[in-house]
């Protein structure tokens, strides 16, 4: 499959298919990650703002600060209630616009496969965490096939079709990551792999809310409507005998967490 620069900017349509699947991983990787209340955190690659709502909801923040280069995923994530403590603004991965030692937590959610050169994402997040602050990732394991709509994924490859992965797709892989954050000398290193599972109502119900999926919307386009509906066929044979009854879909993400130095 190729790399390509693939962006959100259709901030309803990413809501619909990944922001539930985004609370669901997030929550295990809090519970996880156990914060103190009273925490500054950063979120880096923030897009929405389902994870910084996250943070304000279960986490007691002193201050949240979410970065991101999409304007529109900024505008869209200013309408959530989280707005009323969280501060959203553009901002580059590589180059956090904050000076060293600001917060107590920096964490990417589902996001570090999209960062061009991750070593220096980390790097970044590191430099803006106080000493004994924590620096923390989960991606879906897209090499692992552990994306939730890897069933449409699968068909596709098994028809020979072709879709884009994230420019940084191999650092989802757990010895990725692990490699990753001990690069950036970060210390008391450890990993887990989360699993979360939701249930669609109907095969069409995730079919549907899939549709608009970037690495799938880039790839539609260029198919016939027999080969859609032939692909459509193949994914529900996959995952339900019949399209009528609840479909129950897993995803599988792997996380990482460290400590920054005293």
């Amino acid at each position: 499959m190729a790399e390509q620069q693939i962006r959100f900017e259709d901030c309803a349509a990413y809501e619909r298919h990944m922001g539930s699947w985004s609370r669901l991983a997030g929550e295990v990787f809090l519970d996880w990650l156990a914060p103190s209340p009273g925490w500054r955190w950063i979120d880096i690659g923030c897009g929405g703002g389902a994870f910084s709502q996250l943070l304000v909801d279960r986490c007691a923040p002193a201050a949240v600060n979410g970065i991101d280069p999409s304007e529109a995923q900024l505008a869209y994530a200013r309408t959530r209630p989280a707005a009323r403590l969280a501060q959203f603004q553009q901002g580059d991965a590589m180059a956090l616009p904050f000076p060293d030692g600001h917060f107590d937590a920096a964490v990417m959610a589902l996001v570090i496969f999209f960062v061009p050169t991750p070593a220096l994402g980390v790097a970044e997040m590191r430099r803006t965490v106080r000493p004994g602050g924590a620096v923390a990732t989960y991606a879906w394991d897209i090499v692992g096939n552990g994306i939730p709509y890897e069933p449409i994924l699968a068909e596709l490859r098994a028809l020979g079709v072709e879709y884009p992965l994230p420019p940084s797709a191999p650092v989802s892989r757990l010895e990725a990551l692990d490699e990753v954050w001990r690069g950036a000398g970060l210390d008391s290193v450890a990993t887990r792999v989360i699993t979360v599972s939701q249930t669609y109502t109907d095969f069409d119900d995730y079919w549907t809310t899939h549709q608009q999926v970037p690495m799938l919307s880039n790839v539609f386009p260029g198919m016939s409507a027999g080969d859609i509906e032939r692909l459509k066929e193949r994914v529900q044979a996959r995952l339900s005998a019949d399209g009528a009854g609840p479909v129950t879909v897993t995803g599988r993400a792997n996380a990482i967490k460290g400590r920054v130095p005293a």
